[in-house]
């Protein structure tokens, strides 16, 4: 049912429709009682119509016969006997009697010609007066009586609206009542939304407390339960937006720090070529750091805004390996440092084969940044029916425990390093591992003697 734009309000929106159906029902009722009630009614009526009928000719039978037993016949050959009207709706009842073809008795109102054309049964007329009657004709046993019994139709209907005034009207004069009992009712029926309606209206926009409602209805509850789970979402995104926001803040201004002082050092080194290409080659480096470390934000950054519409397919994650190696051979030749590969077998995961790379590029860059020259990284990648498994080692100084319990926090770095970084790069890997349902783990090589990092996917297609 379209609702007219006038009906916004949710209240006027079920009184209307309460009203509507109530009014359906009545005059529904009101139909089927007045249409019941007409045909009991017709049926009562028309067999009163018999009734009479077969009384009058009952009397006219007798009259008859007393005429056969030798009494003056000729004194009722000509005459007609008009009934005498002794009630004020006598005119709307009106009857004739024929004997023998001639009229011999009728009512003042009827005429002197049959009521109806037929002579059995009912038949509803119109008079020339304009009127409808309800006739009844029936014949005596031997056929030489005929009798016509009408009523007016408007009496009928005078009799069907004086029985059912009674009851319709007052069911007439309760729909205003009805509408006021039911305003009252929606309107109680509604106190819990306008109560949090003026509790949502009264909060401060910082405000994303939960809000607390007594003698909340099962109907309003889940949106209660709702409106407190978004404010806590948004308080936690807020929460870790400003905490983001501070510390990238921070970490960006060291390296442009950096770059400044370095190009003040290149602006005063006049003649000093030497000094001003080594100021210069600071610089740059301070502008690739800056360059990553933005480039690291923006990813932590979209991982967060959108892991829930992450891209997935299947990805093999020993090409992917394949791939990221290659990429970072020239950067471990440039160390001193030994990369090796272990990836034989294809080994298929549900993820987004851009995000893998992320993943495996920063295990990688972290193992090689933080190892020694001559160092050696090793990256293989195992499979099996139901998970793969894709592990680090490296032959660094290792992190101790309490170190490994603070990876993953932003810009975490470990202390005493002289390797530069942002420290979100296990960040965005323990981001990406959550998204993609695979697990971490941390600990010392055993192999190698330094940090073992330790990948595990579920397989394309195990549950």
């Amino acid at each position: 049912m379209h609702l007219r734009p006038s009906l916004k309000s949710l209240q006027a929106r079920l009184l209307a429709l309460l009203l509507l159906l109530v009014t359906l029902i009545w005059g529904g009722a009101a139909a089927l009682t007045w249409v019941e009630a007409s045909h009991e009614l017709d049926e009562l009526l028309d067999g009163h119509l018999a009734q009479s009928a077969a009384l009058l000719i009952v009397q006219q039978t007798g009259h008859g016969t007393e005429n056969t037993a030798g009494q003056d016949q000729n004194h009722h050959e000509d005459k007609v006997e008009d009934a005498p009207s002794l009630h004020k709706y006598a005119p709307r009842v009106a009857f004739q009697v024929f004997h023998e073809g001639k009229l011999t008795m009728r009512s003042a109102n009827a005429g002197d010609t049959p009521m109806a054309t037929q002579d059995r049964g009912f038949s509803t007329i119109t008079l020339p007066n304009r009127k409808q009657w309800r006739v009844f004709a029936t014949q005596g046993n031997e056929g030489d009586v005929q009798v016509f019994v009408g009523e007016q139709v408007d009496s009928r209907d005078s009799i069907l609206w004086a029985v059912l005034k009674g009851v319709l009207l007052p069911l007439m004069y309760a729909l205003p009542l009805l509408a006021v009992v039911g305003w009252l009712a929606v309107r109680q029926g509604l106190a819990p939304l306008r109560l949090l309606s003026r509790a949502l209206s009264q909060r401060q926009p910082q405000a994303l407390e939960p809000v607390v409602l007594t003698d909340v209805p099962s109907e309003i509850e889940p949106v209660v339960h709702s409106l407190n789970a978004l404010f806590e979402r948004i308080q936690t995104m807020m929460a870790s937006e400003r905490r983001f926001t501070a510390d990238a803040a921070h970490e960006l201004r060291t390296p442009i720090a950096a770059i400044r002082t370095q190009a003040q050092v290149a602006l005063a080194a006049g003649t000093d070529i030497e000094a001003r290409e080594h100021a210069l080659q600071y610089t740059l480096a301070g502008c690739d750091r800056a360059t990553h470390l933005v480039a690291q934000l923006l990813t932590l950054s979209r991982l967060e805004s959108s892991s829930a519409d992450a891209p997935t397919g299947q990805v093999d994650v020993s090409a992917v390996a394949q791939r990221v190696a290659a990429d970072l051979a020239l950067a471990a030749l440039g160390r001193g440092q030994e990369l090796t590969l272990e990836a034989p077998a294809p080994c298929w995961i549900t993820a987004d084969d851009t995000l893998t790379g992320v993943l495996i590029r920063n295990l990688l860059d972290n193992a090689m940044r933080y190892s020694p020259k001559g160092a050696r990284v090793s990256l293989s990648v195992t499979c099996t029916d139901t998970q793969v498994v894709l592990q680090v080692d490296d032959s660094g100084p290792g992190l101790t425990d309490t170190e490994i319990a603070h990876l993953g926090e932003r810009f975490f770095r470990v202390l005493g390093t002289e390797q530069t970084g942002s420290g979100l790069g296990w960040s965005i890997v323990r981001r990406i591992a959550a998204v993609y349902q695979a697990q971490i783990h941390v600990r010392r090589s055993e192999p190698l003697g330094g940090l073992c990092v330790v990948v595990r996917w579920p397989a394309c297609g195990s549950t």
